[in-house]
């Protein structure tokens, strides 16, 4: 028999979890629309101000508002979460929420507010919440810019960061271990000219794009596990010209800070192939890796608890998607991740949320914090 009564409770509660996540899904924040995310923080401080009797410190950067839930003295416990999401305004057109089958569907379920209903769930359980701090932020999902700052001073200090992005695989993973990220936009210059009379005296941006995207594939080492990505182009003004300029972004992830440099250093030898092209290389490593040592002794005290809980085994995974985890792991502070929603399908159409799984997180996050905080 289960030992903490928390999780029958949690389990109890499993509609009113439900009921949150649906009216955060429905509130469409894509992380670019600033009067979309604004309502939602709204929403966010609303339901977390009815489940720990207190709103949170809306801190503003840069016109986005980020909550700060901040409990008692200095911050021995950090919880992070985010409310934005990669789907585009209107999406819920399309795709409304749906629950079938005790599994709950809809634009931003899974990735990741669920994982934010759960924490919310979850430290509304407790008693006592000296020592914790949740951080809700608006910019997860592009960078982090505006709350990387604010992440890292809450971070400095903690014994503990625990990150409630979504889980990985069927199993429900937790994330031990992430890669880092960069981002590149390789801008092209080249020549028009009419590409029906007289195309040979220009020089065409399209084409040497071709090259450099060729050129850049030939940087990833996959048995490495780098991979060096080029993802969105555009080039060219009109049909009958000669493409005076064009441009490519890259992503690249890599697990070894020394490869994150490494390609970081190729991209920007990289040289035009036709005679009288300009190449220039904008960008620069993002999130640096989150390496398993900044996880393990974590995740040996999140399996401890899920046995004491009466949970299935825990499984771990290293995965290649960056979180705010690799930036709190940077800080030399231990991060657990993929403490969020049982599920799958991120950022795709059809991402999708266990819900019978929803209390179970919840417990095991409550029993993460309340073990953590007290030591």
């Amino acid at each position: 028999m289960n030992a903490d009564p928390r999780l029958a409770t949690l389990r109890d509660r499993l509609d009113e979890m439900v009921t949150a996540l649906r009216s955060l899904v429905e509130a469409e924040s894509p992380s670019n629309d600033k009067g979309a995310l604004a309502a939602c923080a709204d929403l966010v401080t609303a339901i977390g101000a009815d489940l720990l009797g207190e709103e949170p410190e809306r801190v503003e950067v840069d016109g986005l508002a980020h909550l700060r839930w901040r409990f008692g003295g200095a911050t021995k416990v950090l919880l992070l979460c985010h409310y934005d999401t990669v789907w585009p305004l209107g999406t819920l057109a399309s795709w409304p929420w749906r629950v079938d089958d005790g599994v709950a569907t809809g634009p931003g379920a899974f990735d990741m507010k669920a994982g934010l209903v759960q924490g919310l769930f979850a430290l509304g359980s407790l008693d006592e919440l000296d020592g914790v701090c949740l951080l809700v932020t608006a910019d997860e999902e592009v960078g982090s810019d505006s709350s990387r700052a604010l992440i890292e001073s809450e971070a400095a200090g903690a014994a503990a960061a625990l990150v409630l992005e979504p889980s990985a695989g069927k199993a429900g993973a937790l994330k031990v271990a992430r890669k880092g990220t960069s981002s590149y936009r390789l801008e092209i210059v080249g020549l028009a000219a009419h590409a029906g009379l007289e195309p040979e005296k220009g020089v065409n941006a399209l084409v040497e794009l071709a090259h450099q995207v060729l050129a850049v594939e030939e940087i990833a080492r996959p048995e490495l596990g780098t991979t060096v990505t080029p993802t969105v182009a555009a080039a060219g003004t009109t049909q009958n010209t000669v493409p005076a300029s064009a441009s490519f972004q890259v992503d690249v992830r890599a697990f070894d800070p020394g490869e994150q440099r490494r390609v970081d250093e190729d991209l920007r030898r990289l040289t035009p192939t036709l005679p009288g092209a300009r190449l220039a290389v904008h960008g620069q490593p993002d999130r640096p890796p989150l390496p398993e040592s900044a996880s393990a002794e974590l995740f040996g005290l999140a399996s401890k608890l899920a046995a004491d809980l009466g949970l299935e085994p825990l499984e771990s995974a290293a995965v290649g998607g960056g979180s705010d985890g690799n930036l709190t792991a940077d800080v030399g502070v231990r991060t657990l991740d993929g403490l969020g929603a049982v599920g799958g399908n991120a950022h795709a159409l059809g991402e999708h949320v266990v819900l019978a799984a929803m209390p179970e997180r919840a417990a095991l996050v409550a029993a993460l914090v309340q073990t953590l905080s007290r030591r």
